[in-house]
């Protein structure tokens, strides 16, 4: 198998149309490998958004060919992105967006019932990865008794629940001070070791992104190197 787990390859995404169209991707390509870690930083309104909404086959593009571990996926249909999606990719929001209503072990429970998965071993999954993420002892709160930072890490390990090959990242320390936005960020890092994934992450945070194995950026639609 390709350690390549996700690539794009000349892919165009546009918006309106007539005198209007707002061109967001041109010919836009991008190789993300097996345990790397990429950066993307671009100003706000230049396409990371759409980029990492593509990526995670929540939009598709206009053209072009998105590959999720060599399989491509312009003529799956909605289920079979569906499928895909929940099995491979985990996504991580700026806002945590944790279910209010459970616990930090129920919230990493979920994704793994609803993908099938045994009542027991999802929650030894969960308790996994909180130990990971330093929230173990704070399994049993809810999210509104949790800090910011503790309610990011949560959120990077129910992403990270069904094992995903990719974890894509928009500005997920984007709502933290700095020094929690280290410790996320350095347990982020730690997460993709240990479970052998790839991750694209979205930051405006320069100092983090230097931590990553590339940086890229957009420029007039397309995916370029970066070096800050």
């Amino acid at each position: 198998m390709s350690d390549v787990h996700l690539k794009l390859s000349a892919v165009h995404r546009h918006f309106g149309g007539g005198e209007t169209i707002v061109r967001v991707l041109e010919a836009a390509d991008l190789e993300l490998r097996s345990g790397e870690m990429v950066a993307i930083v671009a100003p706000s309104g230049s396409g990371k958004s759409t980029l990492l909404h593509i990526c995670g086959l929540l939009e598709r593009p206009q053209s072009g060919e998105v590959e999720v571990t060599g399989l491509k996926t312009s003529t799956l249909s909605e289920r079979g992105r569906t499928l895909l999606r929940r099995d491979t990719i985990g996504y991580v929001y700026q806002f945590h967006h944790l279910l209010p209503e459970f616990t930090a072990a129920e919230n990493v429970v979920l994704p793994q019932l609803i993908a099938g998965a045994d009542p027991k071993r999802a929650l030894a999954r969960a308790m996994e990865l909180l130990d990971v993420l330093g929230v173990a002892h704070r399994a049993t709160h809810r999210p509104g008794e949790l800090s910011g930072g503790e309610q990011q890490r949560v959120a990077i390990a129910r992403a990270a629940a069904n094992r995903p090959r990719i974890i894509l990242a928009d500005e997920p320390t984007g709502n933290l001070d700095p020094a929690t936005s280290d410790r996320v960020f350095e347990a982020l890092q730690t997460l993709i070791r240990e479970e052998g994934a790839s991750a694209l992450i979205a930051t405006h945070n320069h100092d983090l992104a230097r931590r990553a194995n590339r940086i890229v950026t957009l420029r007039q639609g397309r995916v370029e190197p970066l070096t800050l």
